[in-house]
């Protein structure tokens, strides 16, 4: 299964001193603003997200409809399919797509192992004014126990 394109959302405290470090380790901003508190950054193949105030904890973050520099496919898999196919598998979705709906979307997950966040998708959050597209983000979070 084709999860999509792969990146880490990091929760930051100071996201100008986040993206001066990660700028020393080769990152470079590619997408986001400083002044909405939320940046994407590469560095070759790997890509993380910056975001302060906007959730808890870190999270892993899988988005089918986009490439490496979040570009919309013309091809993927999209994120009904792809949670019916987790459900099928017996895996708890904690946040679904609503039967029906055709719009962007984002289901939540977490490994058996880990306590489960709920987060929003990070890309349609951060950015209100872009053009909603058919592409989701499909998050695996990661919460410390309590």
């Amino acid at each position: 299964m084709n999860l999509g394109n792969f990146s880490v959302s990091l929760n930051v405290k100071d996201i100008k001193a986040s993206k001066e470090f990660y700028e020393a380790l080769g990152f470079a901003v590619f997408h986001g603003d400083t002044e909405q508190n939320w940046l994407i950054l590469k560095n070759e193949t790997s890509i993380i997200g910056l975001f302060q105030g906007m959730f808890e904890k870190n999270i892993l973050t899988y988005n089918p409809g986009w490439d490496a520099d979040a570009n919309t496919l013309e091809k993927f898999t999209d994120i009904r399919e792809i949670q019916k196919k987790l459900e099928a598998k017996g895996i708890n979705l904690i946040r679904k797509v609503e039967e029906g709906t055709t719009d962007s979307a984002s289901i939540t997950l977490v490994d058996p192992g880990w306590q489960p966040h709920f987060n929003r998708p990070t890309r349609l959050r951060c950015n209100p004014k872009q053009k909603h597209r058919k592409t989701i983000s499909l998050n695996f979070h990661k919460r410390e126990k309590t």
